[in-house]
């Protein structure tokens, strides 16, 4: 059964360098060396990576997240509380998504946040260090919580903006 860290590491596997070592993907997202390990064998098992090429199942993981990471991971707005911004709240969907101003935004808790919105436990403790030290994973991070929450409308932008974050590598192969 696939866990929250599992999806962090996904994520942040799509644009990895070829020479990544478990030490430094624990670095990089502040998840534990084993909890990392442990998260790859499931990750394959899953079919969502290839442990032997060493690279994400692009295809599978699009269908995954689009299709069923919101069943698997369900989530929903609690109180408010200080925090980061995600989902419809966050870049690159909030420049798409106009929401309303008396509406709390949703945010990840976080004592150093300077947004007040709605909390929206995040797929594990690692996402907002580990979304200061790479940007572009918590684009993708940020992505995959509006396809957890959000409505039709937000869940369709959202998968347009995270298929061509999947592959940013492959993309960048193809165009060559």
């Amino acid at each position: 059964m696939l866990k929250g860290e599992d999806i962090v590491l996904l994520l942040k596997l799509v644009d990895a360098p070829a020479d990544w070592t478990v030490r430094t993907l624990a670095e990089e997202t502040t998840i534990p060396r084993s909890v990392v390990h442990r998260a790859i064998k499931r990750l394959g098992t899953a079919g969502l990576f290839n442990e032997h090429l060493r690279r994400v199942n692009i295809s599978q993981s699009e269908e995954f997240l689009i299709h069923a990471v919101r069943y698997v991971f369900p989530a929903r707005l609690e109180g408010p509380s200080l925090g980061v911004p995600t989902a419809w709240a966050a870049e690159p969907l909030a420049s798409h998504i106009v929401s309303s101003r008396d509406e709390l935004p949703p945010v990840w808790p976080d004592s150093l946040g300077e947004r007040r919105g709605l909390t929206l436990e995040p797929l594990h403790g690692s996402v907002v260090e580990a979304s200061r030290r790479d940007p572009e994973l918590g684009e993708r991070l940020a992505l995959v919580d509006a396809l957890r929450i959000g409505g039709q409308r937000v869940k369709g932008v959202a998968a347009e903006l995270l298929i061509p974050r999947l592959a940013p590598s492959q993309r960048e192969h193809r165009a060559a």
